[in-house]
């Protein structure tokens, strides 16, 4: 990042993890800009990558993919070989939305969503004949209590004056 976020760019950021299609002009007035200069800035998140995309929520039980698994791996192999193969496996299933590679007693947790539990199995059988495991354990969601995209952005610490 070429420079800290100041609080104009944290007010331009959460106005847009709350709603990616406000206009520039609505952005502005809110934050208390103009539109060139609040544009700009917006560019400048964008390039500096703070800004990483823009996208639409989608609600996955409305489109019937109501389950949703929490799988956690222990890796037989952690070779940078085995490690690059199981990414790629892992970018090429589109039921895993999320991947993390963890410290502790499992090496990777996948956030899985399906449509049910024969869906998920399908899903299980060709996680395990197209990677090598040690162990898989899964575990179901029974509710969604809290799922939000926006990041806590807060505001940088006060620079000490010598």
């Amino acid at each position: 990042m070429s420079r800290p976020l100041d609080h104009l760019d944290i007010k331009i950021l959460r106005l847009l993890q709350e709603n990616a299609t406000h206009s520039v002009a609505d952005i502005a007035s809110k934050v208390g800009l103009s539109s060139t200069p609040c544009w700009k800035r917006i560019q400048r998140l964008q390039m500096d990558g703070v800004i990483t995309g823009r996208v639409a929520l989608v609600d996955q039980e409305k489109i019937g993919l109501g389950l949703s698994v929490f799988v956690f791996i222990e890796a037989g192999e952690q070779t940078k070989e085995w490690q690059a193969s199981f990414a790629t496996t892992l970018r090429g299933m589109p039921e895993v939305v999320e991947v993390y590679r963890l410290a502790g007693d499992y090496d990777y947790v996948l956030r899985v969503v399906v449509a049910d539990m024969k869906s998920f199995d399908r899903f299980y059988r060709r996680l395990i004949k197209t990677t090598e495991l040690k162990n898989v354990t899964s575990r179901f969601a029974m509710e969604k209590i809290k799922a939000i995209t926006a990041l806590p952005v807060v505001p940088p610490p006060p620079q000490a004056t010598p």
